[in-house]
């Protein structure tokens, strides 16, 4: 990775991955209809939240208002049986009470911000603290606790949603007002992809991601540990007991964190290595190898053998934090009706490192008046 390209900035035609790019998994797509809306839920204060169904190239997916939140996607199995690979809850009042972040968009700054504070041009900033002593995704009330404005769109063969808002200066304690669009699409060949754009009046720092929970065998439906995944990331960066990073980038050879084959998730997942014990499980960043990318490049497999469900992933970001879901605790209760225990769905979520505002050497995440934050993820399914 060529650590010497310290910008968040990701190139204007990042605008996903042609048909071309898909292989022959792609090769029937279908078209969509328009999304539909219906109302969801409302919050305390009165405010309405909308649920927003699209389908097409066999993909469904439903998309809250609230937090951005993909409350369900649903793709076929080789055998053309459809589940929901997303974990997530039936209610709204379910995601404002106790939701892990379930399917939901996440910023200011995605992942950990040490002790919530950093320095940025001599001025040094107090964020919201909310993981001990840490900043975790943005803090209490970050962007999935926000209700999104949210405008449907049809394009050619390509359905989605644009979803807009605006954190003001000093929100959760970050500078300077941010004007945020991410776009979700979903294309002829059931692709997901997301587009990120973000622009702001005060220099300030920006992380944004999506913080769906996978399983491919469907949600509920038990352990992600049979899962094979392969990463394309030759580093890591270890953590403290915080799990904030040490600003090390170690290598993966010879360590549990080594997916660069594919390998069943849980192959490793109890050996005794200092950062497993930290994590209580997997919780870390890898270095993707591509370094950061003007247009998404793959970089993770996620295959489940059991329905033959396969996730692909392609991103212009320079980092993949993989959770392995070890604080599901058996107290929540899905959108089937069944309880969420510990590994019952993993995260990877396409960002920049953790605690890059207090890191130099790891790639910025400065935005500043004039230019224009961009990053896109796709999420390829085949069977």
């Amino acid at each position: 990775m060529d650590m010497s390209r310290r910008t968040v900035i990701a190139g204007a035609a990042a605008a996903g991955i042609t048909a071309a790019t898909l292989g022959d998994a792609h090769a029937h797509g279908t078209g969509g209809r328009a999304p539909v809306r219906s109302l969801f839920g409302t919050l305390a204060d009165g405010t309405k939240v909308h649920s927003w169904s699209l389908a097409n190239g066999g993909t469904r997916m439903k998309v809250l208002s609230y937090g951005g939140i993909v409350q369900s996607l649903e793709v076929p199995d080789r055998r053309g049986r459809y589940a929901n690979v997303s974990l997530g809850f039936r209610s709204l009042d379910d995601y404002v009470a106790s939701s892990p972040y379930f399917g939901a968009l996440i910023g200011r700054y995605g992942n950990r911000i040490g002790k919530g504070r950093f320095t940025l041009d001599g001025r040094t900033y107090q964020v919201d603290v909310n993981d001990g002593e840490n900043s975790l995704h943005g803090g209490a009330k970050g962007f999935d606790k926000r209700v999104w404005d949210v405008e449907p769109f049809t394009k050619g063969t390509d359905v989605g949603l644009h979803l807009y808002y605006t954190s003001l200066d000093g929100e959760m304690g970050y500078p300077g007002t941010l004007r945020v669009k991410v776009t979700y699409t979903v294309t002829k060949y059931g692709d997901w992809r997301i587009d990120y754009a973000a622009t702001t009046d005060r220099a300030t720092v920006v992380n944004l991601t999506s913080h769906v929970y996978w399983n491919l065998a469907g949600e509920g439906s038990g352990t992600i540990e049979n899962h094979e995944l392969k990463i394309d990331g030759s580093r890591y960066t270890p953590v403290d007991s915080g799990l904030i990073p040490t600003g090390e980038l170690a290598r993966v050879a010879g360590t549990p964190f080594d997916f660069r084959r594919s390998k069943a998730v849980g192959e490793d997942l109890r050996e005794p290595h200092q950062q497993l014990l930290y994590g209580q499980g997997i919780d870390h960043n890898w270095v993707l190898d591509k370094g950061i990318s003007p247009r998404p490049e793959w970089v993770a497999t996620l295959k489940d053998p059991s329905s033959g469900r396969t996730l692909r992933i392609a991103t212009t970001e320079p980092g993949l934090q993989f959770y392995s879901g070890n604080f599901l605790d058996g107290t929540l209760v899905g959108t089937g009706g069944r309880v969420y225990r510990q590994g019952d769905g993993l995260c990877l979520e396409t960002q920049h490192f953790p605690d890059s505002p207090n890191r130099p050497s790891f790639p910025s995440t400065v935005l500043r008046p004039g230019q224009t934050y961009r990053s896109t993820t796709v999420h390829s399914f085949t069977r």
